[in-house]
C-alpha cells in the first residue's frame, strides 16, 4: 500500500517518545471536537422544536398544511443532500465508515470544508425528520478537527492517525454525553485493537470534550429511568432469550438498511438530489400525520424507558421506525446510525418484556429492564461492538443494576448473526465508501487534468 500522501511518515510508531505531546493536542482536539459538538446537539433541538412546532401547525391547516410539510421536508432533505454532493462527498451518512477507513490507510482525510456540511447538512437532515443520529455528524467533525490539530503542529503518519481517532471518540462522547463510551468506541470499534497511545489520547480527548460539552449541556443523563431492580434469578433466562430475538432483528435491519442503499443505487437515472427530496416528501407526510415518530427518536426511547405503550401500538410504531431509518439512510445525508439503533432496541426490548410478563403474570417482570437491556442488545447484533453498546446506554440511563442481564442479552445478540455469517453493518458499509472515494479521486484527476487541444483540419488531414 502506498503511503498516505496526508500524513507524513514516521520511523517507529510505537515509540514512547512524545506521549505528553500527543495527549496535549488530544486534550485541545478533545475541547474543540466537545463545543462544535455541544452547540450542533443544541442547534439540532432547537430545530427539533421548530419542526414540530410547524407540524403541529401544518396539522391545523388541512390540506394546505400537508402540501407544506411534505414540500418543506422534502426542501430540507434535498438541501442536505446537495450540500454534500457539491462540497464534500465525505460527508455523506454516519461518516463513521470513512474515519475507519483513513484510520486503516485507505482514504485520505476529508477536507476541511466537510465541517459546516457536517454541520449544516445534520441539521437540515435531521431537523427535516430523517431518522438519522446525531452522532455521525458529531463523530466525524471531531475526527476532523483532531487531524487539523495533527497537521498543523507537524506529528508523524502515527500520531496523525491516533489523534484522529481520538477526535472521533470525542464527537461520539458529545453526542449522548457518554466519555467513557466515547473513549471504548476508539479502541473496538475503530481500532479494533488495544494501543497505549490510542488509548491515552482518546480517554484525554473524551475527558475535555464532555468537561467543556457539560457547560452547555449540563451534567443529567440523556434518558430518565426509573429505579430498577435486579433482575431475578428465574426471570434471567429471559434475557438470553430476549438477544436472541433482537440478535435476528438485527440481521433483518442490517438488510433492509443495505437494501434500501441498493435500490437508491439502482435508481441511475434519478439523481441523489431528487431521491433524497422523494424520502423527505414521505417522511414530510408522516410526521404531519404522526410528528412525534419522525426524527432522531430520542423522545420515542424516552418513551420506552418508561415502560409506555401498548403491544400493538409498540408493533406498529417499531415496523415504521425500522423502516424509516433504512429508508431515511439511504438519501445520502449527513446523519448517524446509532440514535435510531438504540430507539428500536428500547422498543423491541419492551415488547418483548411486555410479552414475557403475559405469559409469565407470576414472576416479578418490569417490561422497562428489557427496553433498557435491548438497547444495547440491538445496537451489538448491528454493528457488533458490544463493550460500546454496555457501556454507551449504562452511561446515558445512569442505571448499573442491569449489567449482568445485558452482558447476557449482548452475548446472544452477537453470536446469532455472527453464527448466521451477517456482516457488522460498518463492515458492510466500508466497501461502499472505498467505492465512493475511488470515484472522488477520479473525478479529481479529472478536473485537474489539462484541457485537451482542439486539432486542426489541416493537422487532421496530414
Amino acid at each position: 500500500m502506498s503511503a498516505d500522501p496526508q500524513f507524513p511518515p514516521e520511523a517507529d510508531p510505537e515509540n514512547t517518545r512524545g506521549v505528553a505531546a500527543l495527549s496535549l493536542l488530544a486534550l485541545v482536539s478533545g475541547g474543540a471536537a466537545g463545543l462544535i459538538g455541544a452547540l450542533f446537539r443544541l442547534a439540532l433541538e432547537r430545530a427539533d422544536r421548530l419542526r414540530d412546532g410547524a407540524l403541529a401547525f401544518a396539522q391545523g391547516c388541512g390540506a394546505l398544511g400537508l402540501v407544506a410539510a411534505v414540500l418543506a421536508c422534502g426542501a430540507a432533505a434535498a438541501a442536505a443532500t446537495w450540500m454534500v454532493r457539491r462540497f464534500s462527498p465525505h460527508a455523506a451518512g454516519s461518516g463513521v465508515p470513512h474515519v475507519e477507513a483513513v484510520l486503516h490507510g485507505d482514504a485520505a482525510p476529508a477536507p476541511l470544508v466537510l465541517l459546516p456540511v457536517k454541520f449544516f447538512g445534520g441539521l437540515l437532515a435531521i431537523g427535516s425528520g430523517l431518522a438519522l443520529g446525531r452522532e455521525g455528524p458529531s463523530v466525524q467533525m471531531g475526527a476532523s478537527i483532531a487531524h487539523l490539530v495533527g497537521r498543523r503542529c507537524g506529528l508523524g503518519a502515527a500520531d496523525c492517525r491516533v489523534l484522529l481517532a481520538a477526535g472521533a471518540g470525542a464527537g461520539l462522547a458529545t453526542a449522548f454525553n457518554a466519555p467513557i463510551a466515547g473513549a471504548v468506541f476508539v479502541l473496538e470499534e475503530l481500532a479494533q485493537r488495544f494501543e497505549r497511545r490510542m488509548a491515552i489520547a482518546a480517554l484525554a480527548a473524551s475527558a475535555t470534550a464532555i468537561a467543556l460539552a457539560r457547560l452547555f449541556l449540563g451534567d443529567a443523563p440523556d434518558f430518565q429511568v426509573a429505579a430498577l431492580a435486579p433482575a431475578a434469578a428465574g426471570t434471567r433466562i429471559l434475557f438470553f432469550l430476549a438477544g436472541g430475538v433482537l440478535g435476528l432483528l438485527a440481521i433483518a435491519y442490517n438488510r433492509a438498511l443495505l437494501g434500501a442503499l441498493a435500490v437508491c443505487d439502482g435508481l441511475k437515472g434519478v439523481p441523489p438530489v431528487l431521491r433524497a427530496a422523494a424520502i423527505g416528501v414521505g417522511v414530510g407526510a408522516l410526521g404531519w400525520l404522526a410528528p412525534s415518530l419522525v426524527g432522531g427518536g430520542d423522545a420515542l426511547t424516552q418513551s420506552a424507558l418508561l415502560g409506555q405503550g401498548d403491544l400493538s401500538a409498540l408493533g406498529l410504531v417499531f415496523l415504521l421506525r425500522f423502516g424509516l431509518g433504512a429508508v431515511s439512510y439511504a438519501a445520502g445525508a449527513p446523519g448517524g446510525l446509532f440514535a435510531p439503533l438504540l430507539t428500536l432496541g428500547a422498543q423491541a426490548g419492551l415488547m418483548f418484556g411486555a410479552l414475557c410478563r403475559t405469559l409469565f403474570p407470576g414472576a416479578a417482570i418490569e417490561p422497562q429492564s428489557f427496553a433498557l437491556v435491548g438497547m444495547a442488545a440491538f445496537f451489538t447484533g448491528v454493528v457488533r461492538a458490544p463493550l460500546t453498546g454496555i457501556v454507551l446506554v449504562t452511561e446515558m440511563t445512569a442505571n448499573t443494576t442491569l449489567l449482568l442481564p445485558m452482558l447476557g442479552a449482548c452475548f446472544v445478540a452477537m453470536l446469532v448473526p455472527t453464527l448466521v455469517g451477517n456482516e457488522p453493518i460498518y463492515d458492510s458499509l466500508r466497501g461502499q465508501t472505498l467505492r465512493r472515494e475511488r470515484e472522488i479521486e477520479a473525478q479529481r484527476a479529472l478536473a485537474a487534468a489539462p484541457p485537451l487541444r482542439p486539432v486542426a483540419v489541416k493537422d487532421a488531414e496530414a
